[in-house]
């Protein structure tokens, strides 16, 4: 884990941090400071390769349209399919990615993809049909436009796992949707700025009160049994908790690293 600046040597409790917490540690994480350069480089390529406006304009749109659909199935279909810690090849993927976040919803550290998954993921949903609309200019716009909508949908997920109540009403209904997903169950409301997906494919609910609390919902699957079947990824966390709470924030005193300050 690349660590620099507001980074070093803090943990990362959003339960614990103000917005204004948020805004410095987001904008200083590598991984969004390499999102946003390759934004600036593909934007650059674009105006290089430029030759009219509107495939372009089609093309930012129809990034930004297909990333809430790319990110449902992905979730779903994917991080949530139960079979990625089956196999020593994928174990160590799925517990970064996924399975470290459900362990523990409100540590930042963990919140974030990795770039080795993220980028060529955004590459391969967006390129292909922006260079189909509108040649080389076109897949480099598209390409940024995801790179773009992955920063505002990897903001809006770290807000929504901070223990402020949003102004916004947006943020709020997609807040508790969210947390839905994380402490009730984890087998629908896969959306995280968006869930239109989760209306058409069955999987949104409103209301977690109104179904059965998940057995599952904080190791996703992941269970004792299955971790007795496939060790890699309890191997890996020292151990797994099977079906108990989310662990809490090792305290101040104990962290190997940890940071003097509430709210790192």
């Amino acid at each position: 884990m690349v660590r620099w600046g507001f980074w070093k040597n803090r943990t990362h409790n959003l339960a614990r941090m103000s917005l204004g917490d948020l805004v410095v540690a987001f904008f200083s994480y590598y991984a969004v400071l390499v999102y946003l350069g390759l934004t600036a480089v593909t934007l650059y390529f674009a105006a290089l390769w430029f030759v009219s406006w509107a495939p372009l304009v089609v093309a930012a749109i129809f990034a930004m349209l297909a990333y809430p659909l790319a990110w449902y199935v992905l979730h779903r279909w994917v991080l949530h399919s139960q079979i990625l810690y089956r196999s020593p090849l994928t174990a160590a993927v799925w517990k970064r990615i996924h399975f470290d976040h459900h362990q523990d919803p409100h540590n930042l550290v963990v919140l974030f993809g990795a770039l080795y998954t993220t980028i060529p993921t955004i590459a391969l949903v967006t390129m292909p049909i922006g260079y189909w609309i509108g040649g080389p200019a076109g897949a480099a716009t598209a390409f940024a436009f995801g790179l773009l909508s992955t920063v505002f949908y990897e903001f809006s997920h770290c807000v929504q796992h901070l223990n402020t109540t949003p102004k916004s009403s947006y943020m709020r209904q997609i807040k508790k949707l969210h947390m839905a997903h994380h402490f009730h169950d984890e087998n629908g409301n896969f959306g995280i700025t968006n869930f239109i997906w989760d209306r058409l494919f069955g999987t949104y609910y409103a209301e977690p009160k109104l179904r059965p609390k998940s057995a599952t919902v904080f190791n996703i699957g992941y269970t004792e049994e299955m971790a007795q079947r496939y060790p890699w990824v309890a191997n890996l966390s020292k151990g797994t908790r099977g079906d108990a709470n989310p662990r809490r924030f090792r305290s101040e005193s104990t962290a190997p690293d940890a940071p003097s300050r509430a709210g790192r």
